[in-house]
């Protein structure tokens, strides 16, 4: 049996026993760490790096459970309580990259405040970084990390790793002006939307030349769009037969040297976790070979797919949810 060394921040692993914050505790398999996760309470954190070693990094954050989830190489590797924006301040949902890091960041809008172990997402504010956890949300749009596990992250994330954020379907969280529909450049400068106008692609990778590809299939609108670095850069039609009407999030990994697309354990969707996804599923997807083949080229691990029902419109400043895990009602 595998068995890989966990910290856990002020969580009791066995009853009548609590172990030092950073000191460490064993479980036995990864299935014992996940149901760690189901203990934790409001700024406990389980951190198990071992699990998975090597492999591209995802970020999950459940909104609904104000729990965040890392990946590593489609394996859940790490998990923490988190605080996210309260009322009036509520943090975007969708798919984001890391736009900057800056370990001992300060707020420019709210008086100085110190923000340690940022990692940006929009260029309006949203961020990852150690705050607050009193065990609901109450960020000003932000992500709330513990302190510890804030900075454990921010050692092992790169610049572009992707970030989904999903959840409180209830309030119905709307994304911010600069989402992935209205991208935004390097400077922070907003990039005018540009529908396709009756062709069948648009490919513009020289717009963002690195990072992990995000690509959201757009149930709905019958549309793919490509990702890089927070830029469009690609769009086009597509086919799309599946009447499934919640959203998936796949993450490419790799298995013994070979590409393998795994599903992330969405909300709704916790049965998906580090589940393969079926040739079947992927033949309902069907787009003009040629851009078939220009995304395929630029593959590597750490790509993401979201198939979602929601729109992907090419309006400018348009604010749409494109994540939506939760089964819309008839």
């Amino acid at each position: 049996m595998r068995y890989c060394s966990i910290v856990v921040a002020g969580l009791a692993l066995v009853a009548g026993t609590t172990p030092a914050a950073a000191q460490g505790a064993k479980a036995s398999s990864p299935p014992e760490f996940a149901r760690l996760i189901e203990q934790l309470k409001p700024g406990q954190w389980v951190w198990a790096p071992q699990v998975s070693p090597t492999g591209p990094i995802l970020v999950y954050v459940d909104l609904s459970r104000q729990i965040a989830l890392v990946y590593r190489n489609g394996v859940r590797i790490a998990a923490t309580t988190v605080s996210s924006g309260k009322a009036g301040h509520d943090t975007p949902t969708g798919v984001f990259t890391v736009l900057q890091k800056d370990a001992k960041h300060r707020s420019s809008t709210y008086n100085n405040a110190p923000m340690p172990f940022q990692q940006r997402l929009t260029w309006d504010g949203v961020a990852l970084h150690a705050g607050g956890l009193p065990g609901y949300p109450e960020s000003h749009g932000c992500v709330h990390l513990p302190y510890e596990f804030a900075r454990e992250l921010f050692g092992i994330t790169s610049l572009g790793i992707t970030v989904v954020v999903d959840g409180d379907a209830a309030n119905h969280v709307r994304t911010s002006e600069n989402s992935l529909l209205a991208p935004f450049d390097t400077k922070g400068q907003l990039q005018e939307a540009q529908p396709l106008r009756g062709a069948e692609y648009r490919w513009t990778p020289q717009l963002s030349p690195t990072g992990p590809l995000s690509i959201i299939v757009s149930k709905s609108d019958q549309r793919i769009v490509v990702v890089r670095a927070g830029v469009e850069i690609g769009r086009g039609a597509a086919h799309i037969d599946d009447d499934d009407p919640g959203s998936h999030v796949i993450t490419l990994t790799t298995s013994n040297g070979e590409p393998r697309w795994v599903y992330v354990g969405m909300n709704g969707h916790a049965e998906d976790e580090d589940k393969a996804v079926d040739e079947a599923i992927i033949n309902r997807v069907r787009m003009p070979r040629r851009f078939y083949e220009l995304i395929k080229a630029q593959l590597k691990p750490g790509a993401t797919i979201l198939v979602t029902d929601s729109r992907v419109g090419a309006e400018p400043l348009e604010r749409l949810t494109i994540m939506d895990a939760v089964v819309p009602r008839p």
